[in-house]
């Protein structure tokens, strides 16, 4: 049976990449970090839970993607560039399959990024994963939810809403033809944290956030800390293809509020615009306008005719 020590060595400890900012990575009581000058270390936490965050029967592989994916988006909704993370890792038993397809997934996506493993802790119990990323942005460049002004466009990447479509579809809430449950669940799985597109905008957007518990959710938090409010034409929030044959309801709950995205919602000024696509077509990355920050608090939903939209939507809680 692998001892601590060995599962860490085996499975986890790997050479620093060149030019790394780790002057001691793991086998020391603490990592050391030399972070640039004229820059502010970003940090951010993420846990997942087995029963809670993903399924026993899930993909090891993609488990080990999403646990890193989901704290970098966190860095890429501050403008961040990732530097190394740290990984606690409880499991049921030091199980080698498990172990090698896990790390597999999660150095797949951490090479991808140049972000090194540096440190953590292991023990046996429940299932529990739970990383520590960290990065850096340059001074007073950080993408600040409360820095949203108002006259500001709202912009979000990518696509929204099939991440809740194969979560419904593993709770045998709908049934979903074989293309579109593969198509979902990629983006359930495999979620692809926006850290080009989050860099790009530096200079450019004022505000951003990650969406993990819902559009209208998550953008009430910067609504909140702005001290502002925000109108959004719902037919504007781009839908991922899986849903395309689903009701006009289902798709408006599930882009709005379905989460597990992982995409960037951000504002930027008016003026900006052409500047914004610029940055996403630098990072490969599609973005729409949805809609405007103005002084009214609260958030407005519309239709493409400017018509007001009632919905009661809930966005993820831990708690519930």
């Amino acid at each position: 049976m692998l001892s601590e020590f060995d599962l860490i060595a085996r499975y986890f400890k790997r050479p620093l990449p060149a030019g790394s900012r780790t002057a001691v990575g793991i086998g020391d009581d603490c990592a050391l970090l030399a972070p640039a000058p004229g820059m502010h270390l970003a940090i951010s936490c993420d846990m997942l839970v087995e029963g809670r965050h993903f399924f026993p029967d899930v993909d090891v592989a993609s488990l080990g993607h999403k646990s890193l994916a989901v704290n970098l988006s966190d860095l890429a909704a501050m403008g961040a560039q990732p530097l190394a993370f740290t990984l606690a890792l409880s499991l049921p038993s030091a199980n080698e399959a498990w172990l090698a397809a896990f790390s597999d997934g999660l150095f797949a996506l951490a090479d991808q990024f140049a972000c090194p493993l540096i440190g953590g802790d292991t023990t046996r119990g429940p299932l529990n994963i739970c990383i520590t990323v960290l990065g850096e942005v340059p001074l007073a460049q950080a993408l600040r939810r409360s820095a949203a002004c108002v006259g500001d466009d709202i912009w979000v990447s990518g696509s929204f809403g099939e991440a809740r479509l194969a979560l419904a579809a593993h709770l045998n809430e709908i049934e979903l033809e074989t293309p579109a449950m593969q198509q979902a669940d990629a983006r359930l799985l495999r979620p692809t944290p926006r850290v080009l597109l989050g860099t790009a905008l530096r200079g450019i957007a004022h505000a951003a956030i990650d969406i993990s518990d819902g559009l209208c959710g998550d953008l009430g938090h910067i609504l909140e800390q702005a001290k502002v409010g925000a109108t959004i034409n719902v037919d504007a929030v781009p839908t991922g293809a899986a849903l395309h044959g689903q009701s006009l309801e289902r798709r408006r709950h599930y882009t709005l509020a379905g989460g597990d995205d992982y995409e960037l919602c951000f504002t930027a000024p008016a003026s900006a615009r052409n500047e914004v696509l610029a940055a996403a077509g630098a990072a490969a990355t599609p973005v729409t306008r949805i809609g405007v920050i103005d002084s009214a608090p609260g958030l407005r939903l519309q239709d493409a005719r400017a018509q007001p939209v009632q919905l009661v939507l809930h966005s993820f809680d831990h708690f519930k």
